[in-house]
């Protein structure tokens, strides 16, 4: 369901605020928090069953200020039912040059790991992952490396010890990253608790490649780049040639969009089928919690509520975000400068106060009961 061309028009003048690709000054910020709380407020009330319809003008032109206001916010893309109808480069590139996505490069690699399992390259989420692993199995392992299983690196659950945080650095100027992660001490047993780790990730990436014959590159722009129409340029590699698998993926925010529309809409798009949906859904399934944020944690991606809907997303360093909310037909890019002086940790609360207090209002009153007659185009 679309707007009619009367309401089209409206939404454009407000949502068109930031269309323009010099920014402008940023509002007081005050004001335009306090016009997010009235907007949320107005969305408390019981919801009718609602068909997709758009974003409420006021509500919008209220999150619009906000994003202004937000120093390190880059970017911001709304789209309902598949229909953009927010987009705003407020500064840093434009909406279709690849910036690096950060940690939402893990949300990718899950959804390789699902087509691969769907061709038969991997046999499911139970394969264990060190046959494909032994050249780099450190002498005298831990006996728990052969049963670390694909879903433990996809959910976070391999136990291994972190190379993220301050374990980072010497990770990543080690001579073999992979080896250096599979010698890192076990901190639980495999299918634990979740121990956040890019090293988790990139043997993840390593294993794929040596079951693929492929890079993970290359799997990427012919598994999803292509069907989806978007491209997906080389990024980092460790010393072996491997590519990073868990961070610095390059996509451009709308092609971020569309990645999350193939989500949004259970692994199909424009008639063809890219990944089951039957991955999605296990994707989504929270298989653990992140000690940190609390966020339930499945394959990939990130599971949360706001305002009573099911919220998941991929979260990458610095503030970059993809929401998927199927309930209301919502998928929203925010694209944050990834490499923040000084580190601002409350810049992603920003972003998440902007989607649940702001965007998910909007959608909640800018869709009409089922039923209802279709505004006029008068």
């Amino acid at each position: 369901m679309r707007f009619s061309p009367s309401r089209q028009i409206a939404g454009a003048l407000v949502l068109g605020l930031l269309g323009a690709c010099s920014p402008s000054p940023a509002p007081d910020r005050a004001q335009a928090q306090t016009a997010l709380a009235q907007a949320a407020q107005a969305a408390q009330a019981p919801a009718p069953a609602v068909e997709s319809q758009g974003l409420d003008p006021a509500a919008m032109s209220a999150v619009v200020e906000e994003a202004q206001a937000l120093p390190n916010l880059h970017a911001l893309i709304v789209a309902r039912d598949g229909e953009v109808l927010a987009e705003h480069r407020l500064r840093g590139p434009g909406l279709d040059q690849p910036v690096n996505i950060k940690s939402a490069s893990k949300t990718v690699l899950s959804a390789l790991v699902g087509v691969a399992i769907q061709r038969g390259v991997l046999s499911g989420t139970d394969q264990k992952i060190a046959p494909l692993l032994a050249r780099d199995l450190p002498t005298g392992a831990d006996p728990r490396l052969q049963e670390i299983e694909v879903g433990h690196l996809l959910s976070m659950q391999a136990g291994l010890g972190r190379t993220s945080g301050q374990y980072y650095g010497a990770w990543v100027t080690s001579p073999n990253w992979v080896r250096h992660a599979l010698a890192r001490p076990f901190d639980d047993d495999p299918g634990g608790r979740m121990i956040y780790s890019t090293g988790t990730s990139h043997l993840m990436s390593a294993a794929l490649s040596e079951a693929a014959g492929a890079s993970t590159h290359q799997l990427a722009r012919d598994w999803l780049g292509e069907p989806l129409g978007v491209t997906i340029p080389p990024w980092q590699r460790d010393p072996q040639g491997i590519y990073f698998g868990g961070n610095d993926m390059m996509m451009s925010p709308r092609a971020l969009l569309r990645f999350g529309e193939l989500y949004r809409l259970g692994g199909e798009i424009d008639g063809r089928r890219i990944l089951p949906a039957t991955w999605i859904a296990e994707s989504w399934t929270p298989r653990t919690r992140s000690p940190w944020s609390g966020h339930a944690y499945g394959y990939g991606w990130f599971t949360k509520q706001a305002a009573g809907h099911d919220v998941h997303f991929a979260w990458g360093y610095g503030g970059q975000m993809l929401f998927v909310v199927p309930s209301l037909d919502l998928t929203v890019v925010m694209i944050s400068d990834p490499s923040p002086r000084p580190r601002e940790e409350s810049h992603v609360n920003d972003l998440h106060t902007l989607l649940d207090a702001g965007i998910i209002p909007a959608a909640i009153t800018g869709a009409r009961p089922s039923g209802a007659s279709s505004p006029s185009a008068g």
